[in-house]
């Protein structure tokens, strides 16, 4: 059972036990208090793990992992024009590559959500790192004004001073954490803490954006970008300071091309087609193939 559902329980369990009695003319009688109302709870253990995506693609733990973060769901349909809705399409996006990247085999592959549910967004990077991913790829679509004739895709990485900001809050946050990029920090100051989760996130965003320089690539005559395609921005997704994170804008669904070309089967195939060739060029220049 998930967390949020856990939660959700604890609130609406009890109203709907009170809800049952009352509606039976039933009491539960407490010694010394007359008759009222008791209501127990199990409650989770405290520190108790979040229940973690299914990892689709090889057993083999040794393959790498990329965590695939479809944008917005549930409650949060992100941006929606004339029937188009930014949470169905990145879902269709993400699910298309995972359908390619586990056809062509060779990698683990996970979806922070696999259908219209709602995720907290701190929650989408988290996921990646105690998944252990090795890439994560958020997935959004753009929008602009009406008028507008914005289009094409870009790709975001975190920002330097973000970048910096993150590696500091996370240093405060995990200073007794056991490892961080395979580097032990537990019982390490404060200041070497941070030092050495500075370096980890510098070569996250090195990392990073090296994806987005093959994506570039492998997509310059498959997929349209925007003029200025390479972005970074302070985005909370992209915060994760051990694993190199891109969120990924797939177009502008204010833009009608846009919009349609993203909501067909063939420009979720040609995505996926480019996207899976960039992670597989990634993952074999990080194992030194």
């Amino acid at each position: 059972m998930s967390m949020r559902l856990q939660i959700w329980l604890v609130f609406l369990a009890p109203l709907a036990l009170l809800a049952g009695l009352y509606a039976l003319g039933l009491t539960v009688p407490v010694p010394h208090l007359g008759r009222d109302y008791v209501v127990r709870l199990q409650l989770p253990d405290a520190g108790a793990p979040v229940d973690l995506p299914k990892i689709h693609g090889p057993s083999d733990r040794s393959r790498p992992l990329v965590v695939i973060d479809p944008g917005h769901g549930g409650k949060d349909p992100g941006a929606s024009v004339e029937g188009y809705r930014e949470k169905d399409i990145a879902l269709a996006l993400a699910l298309a590559l995972r359908d390619r990247l586990v056809r062509d085999g060779g990698i683990r592959v996970a979806l922070t959500r696999e259908d219209d549910s709602f995720l907290v967004l701190e929650e989408r990077p988290e996921i990646a790192r105690r998944m252990g991913a090795d890439l994560f790829l958020s997935i959004h679509a753009d929008s602009a004004g009406e008028a507008s004739d914005a289009s094409g895709a870009s790709i975001y990485t975190l920002s330097a001073q973000a970048s910096s900001e993150a590696a500091a809050r996370f240093a405060e946050r995990e200073n007794n954490a056991d490892r961080l990029n395979g580097v032990r920090i537990e019982g390490q100051s404060e200041q070497v803490s941070t030092i050495l989760i500075e370096l980890s996130q510098r070569r996250v965003q090195e990392e990073s954006a090296e994806f987005v320089s093959l994506v570039l690539r492998e997509g310059e005559d498959a997929l349209t970008f925007h003029p200025r395609p390479r972005r970074s921005a302070a985005l909370a997704v992209l915060r994760a300071p051990d694993v190199p994170a891109v969120l990924y804008e797939s177009g502008f669904i204010t833009n009608p091309e846009d919009a349609k070309r993203l909501a067909t089967q063939e420009g979720r195939e040609r995505f996926a087609e480019v996207m899976a060739r960039a992670i597989r060029i990634y993952f074999a220049r990080q194992s030194g193939a």
